[in-house]
């Protein structure tokens, strides 16, 4: 069975913003914008690299303390994922004057990503004596997570007077 069309008066998408947004809706003057701006706390790609790292040294030193033979595989695991995010964040870090020059250098930086990562991966049975695939992915897994912890943690807004923009 096929459903019947929509009458002509009852279209699926709004033909206006306005439909869109409501009439209550008040676009923001370019100070109420500033202001709403400052009282965000920006999480930057080096906060969570910064993050990453913490996360890191506290899985190293717990696996030093209960599996020492562990250790090694725990901390490449880490630095797999970490110094891939640290070159991201450094690529991402550098400002382009177009919006299309940022996005396809996001991609380009993603790519470069990637990349070292499956290297990095590909490399551990050569620079890990004793590897444990799984204290690697544990490692690689928990220190790439620090992403939604980071974001989860973040502070929604800074306290100021001038948060209130109604």
């Amino acid at each position: 069975m096929s459903q019947a069309p929509l009458p002509p008066e009852k279209t699926a998408w709004p033909d206006s913003p306005d439909d869109v947004f409501g009439p209550d809706f008040k676009p923001l003057s370019a100070e109420q914008a500033r202001q709403w701006r400052q009282g965000r706390v920006t999480l930057t790609p080096w906060r969570i690299v910064a993050w990453q790292v913490a996360v890191a040294v506290g899985l190293v030193l717990v696996a030093l303390v209960g599996w020492p033979v562990l250790a090694g595989s725990v901390a490449y695991g880490a630095v797999a994922s970490v110094v891939p995010a640290a070159l991201m964040a450094h690529g991402l870090s550098r400002r382009r004057a177009q919006d299309a020059a940022t996005l396809a250098g996001f991609f380009v930086w993603e790519l470069a990503k990637v990349a070292l990562t499956v290297a990095l991966l590909l490399m551990a049975p050569r620079w890990v004596p004793g590897l444990s695939w799984l204290a690697l992915l544990a490692g690689f897994v928990v220190t790439m997570k620090v992403y939604w912890l980071a974001m989860w943690l973040q502070p929604a807004r800074r306290k100021s007077a001038g948060n209130d923009l109604n």
